[in-house]
């Protein structure tokens, strides 16, 4: 089945796009029952945890947007509660309020409220009271596989299987998955799997309980496997095998509905968490298309608008699934799949009416291809919409991918394209750690392959640089290892973990053969580290010779967290092949950490 996560028009599953092709499929991840507890108050961004009961959960229940300048947050909370709401959650950097409330009147009398600048209810049903004291997914059993990584399909279409020959991408490249949640534990994840990052986001607000990112659904780790399946030799490769994800986890248990404001919340933990790119293989319900001259979604739009602009602006780029309805997004009439929470009606819309986040300014919008250089029949079009195209799989011949508890299966949609492009993206980023999100939305574009319209389809329009069912065309993998600043020789890494004590020196080698003759002038060296003062560390790089490159010495007032960097060393006076190593210092007491990964690109 296509998700409907962008089903319908993403990626969620739905019966009437049974595009789903049966391969040792497990049972969907459910959520234990819970008594519910009592509303909580306000939560900060990102620095929440399980959610602390205030107030018993009533019947009726509401979400809103409740939007505002930045400078006006307080303000607007206090509103939310003089008009009988409650703060749920606030997005202070944005001027965004996540509020709960139960009058029927609550948003029409917010809305005169001085400061405010918009009010939208999110949904058109109640909150459940699952929000007030979430149960954690179920951590499924996991089965071995005796599956060996084989070439697909999908990853020769887009030359992902050549790219691996030349970089399988930084584990300096944060990838996050927003979706149904991702299975941790599964053989073919857990090694580029980054918990520290992962979050769920349902209802609206940061969970960061151990496992309450893990998935409701099988869809997410679905995704998860296409952009970033370790090598290990195990099952599947993803496009980008060797960069990191991070679940973050903005489907409800129970409806797997992504509303906005858990879209918000993924958004903005994206940005602060540093994810060099994001993967959205679904729609923000209840409204497949969100209309500007309706008050709720209006806000919707607004809210959803900047918290993508914010994590854009943090230097995250977002990509997104077209969906799975044919429909031509340049040329919209009707919705009758909205309200997909309550009862669904028809009503004329026009393209002012967006599809979002993936019709938002600045996200990458996917299309999907069959097996070959078709469209797939159920893929979402528009000429000026559509910006690339990936393998999304079609009839028989779909995406072979993770599923939860160690297992794989196929799947067919958009949601299936989206992650492809999220890999290269990757990869590119991996290429290019300097690239702001404009600067690889351009590169995929870019490096794209012309794909002409079908002589026999009138649906598509344009040129074959540029059309309707392809956009720029499809992205390719070996050109996104290829290009920019990266050198297209071999790759080499480290992902053992070494401590680092206080006030101690440690190593980590890496063995480099096969290279031959000198090491070269442009050397790229990936640091992952974790640590808690980093102004402690001394960075540097042995060479085979014993020559000693120094790569950083942090100043002794860097108070942040972590190194996550690229460095380029002349080491040509040093021999290619032999053991290298990253020698890390750590001059002071009070705080230690751990060399997570590290890679040399010849």
């Amino acid at each position: 089945m296509i998700s409907r996560l962008i089903p319908r028009r993403v990626g969620r599953p739905t019966a009437a796009l049974a595009l789903l092709a049966a391969a040792a499929l497990a049972a969907p991840a459910t959520l234990a029952t819970a008594a519910p507890a009592a509303p909580a108050g306000a939560v900060p961004g990102a620095a929440a945890t399980a959610p602390q009961a205030a107030a018993g959960w009533a019947a009726g229940t509401r979400a809103y947007l409740v939007i505002s300048a930045p400078a006006d947050v307080a303000a607007a909370k206090a509103a939310v509660t003089a008009n009988g709401g409650t703060v749920f959650a606030g997005y202070d950097a944005i001027g965004v309020v996540v509020a709960h409330a139960t009058a029927p009147g609550f948003a029409a009398a917010l809305r005169t409220a001085p400061g405010i600048q918009q009010v939208g209810a999110t949904r058109t049903s109640d909150v459940p009271a699952d929000a007030y004291n979430p149960a954690l997914p179920a951590n499924p059993a996991q089965s071995a596989t005796t599956l060996t990584e084989t070439n697909r399909w999908d990853m020769t279409q887009i030359k992902a299987d050549q790219a691996w020959a030349v970089s399988t991408g930084s584990p300096t490249v944060k990838v996050g998955v927003l979706d149904t949640g991702v299975d941790d534990q599964h053989q073919d994840l857990a090694p580029n799997f980054d918990a520290a990052d992962s979050v769920s986001c349902a209802y609206g607000r940061p969970d960061t309980r151990t496992g309450a990112w893990r998935d409701v659904d099988t869809h997410g780790t679905h995704v998860a496997g296409t952009v970033a399946a370790a090598k290990n030799g195990k099952g599947v490769i993803g496009v980008a095998p060797g960069v990191r994800i991070a679940s973050v986890r903005i489907a409800e248990p129970s409806s797997t509905l992504f509303f906005a404001e858990n879209t918000v919340c993924g958004f903005v933990w994206a940005g602060d968490h540093g994810f060099k790119v994001t993967n959205n293989s679904y729609y923000t319900d209840p409204w497949q298309f969100n209309c500007p001259d309706n008050l709720d979604q209006a806000a919707i739009i607004e809210g959803v608008r900047r918290a993508q602009e914010y994590a854009e602006g943090k230097g995250s780029l977002q990509v997104a699934a077209a969906g799975n309805s044919s429909y031509d997004l340049a040329n919209k009439t009707t919705d009758s799949d909205s309200p997909n929470d309550s009862t669904k009606v028809t009503r004329t819309i026009t393209n002012a009416c967006l599809d979002i986040p993936t019709e938002l300014p600045g996200v990458v919008t996917v299309s999907a291809m069959a097996s070959g250089a078709a469209k797939a029949s159920y893929s979402n079009y528009g000429r000026g919409v559509i910006d690339v195209a990936a393998p999304g799989g079609d009839g028989a011949t779909g995406v072979y991918s993770t599923l939860p508890g160690g297992k794989y299966g196929t799947k067919s949609g958009t949601s299936m394209a989206s992650p492809h492009v999220t890999g290269v993206a990757a990869l590119i980023a991996s290429a290019n750690p300097a690239f702001t999100p404009a600067d690889l939305r351009a590169e995929l574009a870019a490096e794209a392959n012309d794909v002409a319209c079908p002589a026999s389809d009138s649906r598509c329009t344009g040129t074959t640089a540029d059309n309707a069912f392809f956009g720029e065309g499809q992205v390719d993998a070996l050109k996104a290892v290829g290009g920019g600043t990266t050198p297209t020789g071999k790759y080499f890494e480290n992902r053992t973990d070494v401590a680092i004590p206080d006030n101690a020196t440690v190593e980590s080698p890496i063995a480099v053969t096969g290279v031959g003759g000198s090491a070269p002038t442009a050397l790229t060296v990936g640091v992952d580290i974790k640590h808690t003062y980093r102004g402690d560390l001394v960075l540097s790089l042995v060479a085979p010779n014993g020559t000693v490159h120094l790569l950083e010495d942090f100043a002794n007032g860097d108070s942040a967290d972590n190194v996550a960097k690229t460095y380029t060393v002349n080491a040509s006076a040093s021999p290619a092949d032999g053991t290298w190593k990253l020698r890390v210092k750590d001059g002071a007491s009070g705080d230690t950490g751990t060399i997570d990964a590290w890679n040399l690109t010849f």
